[in-house]
């Protein structure tokens, strides 16, 4: 299938997942999960930096205008797109990627992508919680929610990296 067809299923059926079942799942006023950050996680390495950031606000205003939340994705999964590259050079160290594509759990192995997903998630979700009071005089509330709420996300990220998992990790 073609590379760029397959990056738009990803986005559609992520998108659609996330605002038509992972939204509507009650955790408790303190616990939400985002799984649709898993489309800017697979972006190809050698995705352009502006491509990143305009995929990373598209995605983010999907979800905006499915949640009606005025920009607060969008924002949150921006910025988390804009960390990407850092954040893979900070995970990888001098590590080279030759062979491979885009990060995934088959060919780098569960704890790098743990810790790759992990960084992200952690942008995205102090981000998007901390726009969303939009004051540092809720900074416990926002605290505790992101507390909660990476645990939860990173487990159904890695599950569903687990389930989809297709390649062998490299030698």
């Amino acid at each position: 299938m073609n590379k760029t067809a397959l990056q738009i299923i990803r986005f559609v059926v992520l998108v659609l997942f996330q605002v038509l079942v992972i939204n509507h799942i009650r955790l408790g006023g303190y616990v939400h999960p985002y799984i649709y950050l898993i489309f800017v996680m697979l972006l190809p390495f050698s995705t352009p930096k502006w491509q990143l950031l305009v995929l990373g606000f598209a995605l983010g205003l999907s979800v905006d205008l499915f949640t009606g939340t005025p920009g607060l994705h969008a924002g949150a999964t921006t910025l988390m797109a804009f960390c990407r590259p850092s954040i893979i050079k900070l995970v990888s160290g001098n590590q080279k990627f030759e062979n491979i594509n885009e990060p995934n759990l088959g060919q780098l192995g569960g704890i790098w992508f743990f810790r790759y997903a992990l960084c992200l998630v952690l942008v995205h979700h102090f981000t998007l919680f901390l726009l969303e009071s939009f004051s540092f005089r809720l900074i416990g509330q926002v605290l505790l929610r992101i507390l909660l709420s990476v645990p939860v996300s990173i487990f159904l990220i890695m599950m569903i990296m687990f389930i989809f998992k297709s390649e062998k990790k490299r030698d």
